[in-house]
């Protein structure tokens, strides 16, 4: 995987973000469903073009169990604002979406066999449907970014209002008094691998 991830992050590659994605059996009542977001979103760090995701099938993903939708050529846009989907009932604690979708860009589904890798760029938007299957859809998500990337301060951003939510999530359950997005976000992560979280 790396030889390709090289291709966009440069040579010194750090691994920032891995997460085993297990979706399971769902409805159109339950949660499971991800809203379309861009992943720059969750990053702190610049510059995006030095940012990949590499996204696995570990067995085949297709409409019926949940698959991949992008809209493609997205990537050459900016970072939009995100938010919470105005969803009654399905709705995860840091399952942020676009507050505004341009419903003109066409979406495509990604279906992949067992073993398929993506690349994608961090403001490609994209998300997942719900599993309508009794299986498990089960893949491997992991961000590389170039060791050259920088934090930046989030301040005034579209980033800020994450910034504050996971602060507060880190102070209510470690007891923090100070934490900045650059030392939390991979609160985030460790959050969505563990758990459904009903807001």
């Amino acid at each position: 995987v790396l030889k390709y991830v090289e291709c966009f992050t440069g040579p010194n590659i750090m691994a920032m973000h891995t997460m085993l994605i297990n979706k399971l059996p769902d409805s159109d009542k339950q949660t499971f469903l991800h809203p379309m977001h861009q992943d720059l979103h969750y990053f702190p760090f610049r510059p995006a073009s030095r940012i990949v995701c590499a996204w696995t099938a570990m067995e085949r993903a297709d409409q019926d169990n949940g698959c991949l939708l992008v809209q493609p050529g997205t990537h050459k846009t900016t970072l939009k604002p995100h938010g919470y989907p105005e969803w009654e009932g399905k709705t995860n604690k840091l399952f942020h979406g676009l507050l505004e979708e341009d419903e003109k860009i066409p979406k495509v589904h990604l279906v992949m066999e067992k073993g398929d890798t993506v690349f994608f760029h961090p403001l490609l938007i994209h998300g997942s449907g719900i599993n309508r299957t009794s299986g498990f859809r089960k893949s491997i998500s992991c961000h590389f970014a170039s060791s050259e990337c920088h934090y930046i301060d989030v301040k005034n951003t579209t980033q800020e209002h994450l910034e504050k939510e996971l602060q507060e999530m880190v102070s209510k359950k470690y007891n923090a008094t100070s934490v900045e997005l650059k030392d939390i976000w991979n609160f985030r992560a460790r959050l969505v691998q563990g758990e459904r979280i009903n807001l």
